[in-house]
């Protein structure tokens, strides 16, 4: 059983899900790695391993990633029972370390590449992916009753296009740019927001907010972000200190990625 252990997972995105996937198998005591862009807009920034990218490094709830300039350090940051993150959007580390496991966590919703001989078990997250096809496994994402199942056979559901209703509020508690430009702000992450409230500007256009709650994400300042960039997000029930949590969804589907792992990998 000790020599499990030394199992590696390569996760593509560093995101609030893939942030979720790392914590839980990393916490099994599993070798895990992270690949990223160059320039990550994660919102859920207190939650995210991909943070590491622009600081240096990450930690959320007692796991640390750190990353890495060169594909060959990764063995020095897992002797140092972290895990590595690496600017690599094409995944060309796998091709190093030689993954037993790939987990596909960008959320994209749609397949941006990743094939089924990537690993001896390629696990797609939410819709895109097509389990038996272009990877072995899919873990579903909606908030529906079947989030964090294993699917081996067959997708995920559609994306609804409706953000996780929180407190009573869906699209309010969810920002995105009426246009296209840099975003501007002066807000932090766990603040109390209200009605009214500036959370900050797409060229010149002031983002309001239109109701009351904490300021549980939002993308760093003086970035580009499209039309369809997702600026801040406000939750009318959490408490300052729940911002650098995994939340309950990212959880449950890091839980179906270790059963999958489970009965593929560990029980072979």
């Amino acid at each position: 059983m000790l020599e499990k252990l030394n199992l590696v997972i390569l996760i593509k995105g560093g995101g609030e899900v893939g942030t979720a996937v790392a914590h839980r198998l990393s916490q099994c005591h599993f070798r895990v790695c992270i690949t990223e862009i160059a320039n990550p807009l994660a919102v859920t920034r207190e939650a995210t391993f991909c943070e590491a990218i622009y600081e240096e490094y990450k930690t959320v709830e007692g796991i640390t990633s750190r990353r890495i300039d060169s594909p060959q350090k990764v063995f020095h940051i897992w002797e140092a029972n972290e895990i590595p993150v690496l600017v690599d959007p094409e995944s060309q580390i796998k091709n190093l370390i030689h993954p037993h496991v790939f987990v596909d966590a960008i959320m994209a919703k749609k397949n941006t590449g990743t094939d089924i001989q990537y690993a001896p078990l390629v696990i797609g997250l939410g819709p895109g992916f097509t389990a038996g096809k272009d990877v072995h496994a899919v873990i579903e994402s909606n908030n529906s009753n079947n989030l964090g199942r294993v699917i081996m056979d067959g997708s995920a559901e559609a994306n609804t296009g409706i953000p996780i209703p929180v407190g009573g509020h869906s699209f309010l508690r969810v920002f995105h740019p009426p246009v296209e430009g840099r975003f501007t702000s002066d807000r932090v992450i766990g603040e109390i927001i209200s009605p009214g409230d500036i959370i900050g500007y797409v060229e010149g256009h002031a983002i309001k907010a239109e109701i009351k709650g904490i300021l549980r994400g939002l993308i760093r300042n003086d970035v580009y972000v499209k039309k369809d960039t997702k600026l801040a997000e406000i939750d009318p029930l959490a408490r300052p200190e729940d911002c650098g949590r995994i939340r309950a969804l990212p959880r449950a589907i890091a839980g179906g990625v270790l059963e999958a792992f489970y009965c593929r990998v560990l029980l072979q």
